[in-house]
């Protein structure tokens, strides 16, 4: 079997990754519910299915020596501009945490590679106190090849990257990461609700 060059690569991958966000903006278009959601994540694992597109040697993940669980984000669409969706593929080395958080638009994860255990959340306070937040775990799922999760807007997960090597995640969100000035995360030890965006999140790279 020819193997592709690196130019041949991204020009498949672009062409690739623009058929799923056209079918994706097709599937999203309204307010998009569960079932909608439901879709956008088949489609979106369809794409990861096209794993010689997606490779550690054009996504890197950060090195060893930068940390346990260390992440890089990549934009791959990032000329569709901050009022789009958008798609990135996180490259996130072994024992990534974050504390739990909403998105503050829908959110869909699909794998290439890697496991990375999902805990969902629901909010058992009535939402009085900005600053507070009582949380329950629902449900557990680990993200992996051919299994997606999908969240609405309000909806609270942490992510937990288990195993010994570094994942390749699609995260698609109806607005870029970047511009969502209403997530939060919730410290889980003291209930503290703190601005995910400033306190938590690194900046994306734009991928070639």
């Amino acid at each position: 079997m020819t193997i592709p060059s690196p130019e041949a690569r991204r020009s498949a991958r672009r062409d690739a990754v623009a058929a799923a966000l056209a079918d994706i903006r097709h599937l999203a278009a309204g307010q998009p519910d569960r079932d909608a959601l439901a879709a956008i994540a088949g489609r979106l694992q369809a794409l990861a299915a096209q794993r010689t597109l997606f490779t550690h040697e054009d996504f890197p993940a950060p090195p060893a020596d930068a940390g346990i669980g260390a992440s890089t984000r990549y934009r791959l669409n990032p000329d569709d501009g901050e009022g789009a969706i958008a798609l990135y593929l996180n490259a996130i080395n072994p024992g990534k945490t974050t504390i739990p958080h909403n998105h503050d638009t829908w959110a869909v994860i699909a794998a290439v590679e890697g496991r990375e255990l999902n805990r969902v959340y629901r909010r058992t306070d009535d939402g009085s106190d900005p600053a507070f937040a009582r949380l329950e775990l629902a449900r557990e799922l680990t993200v992996e090849p051919g299994t997606p999760i999908a969240f609405l807007a309000d909806d609270l997960h942490s992510i937990h990257v288990i195993g010994d090597t570094p994942t390749l995640h699609f995260h698609c969100y109806g607005r870029p990461l970047e511009t969502l000035t209403g997530r939060y995360g919730v410290r889980p030890e003291t209930g503290e609700i703190v601005n995910y965006n400033a306190t938590q999140m690194q900046p994306s790279k734009v991928a070639a």
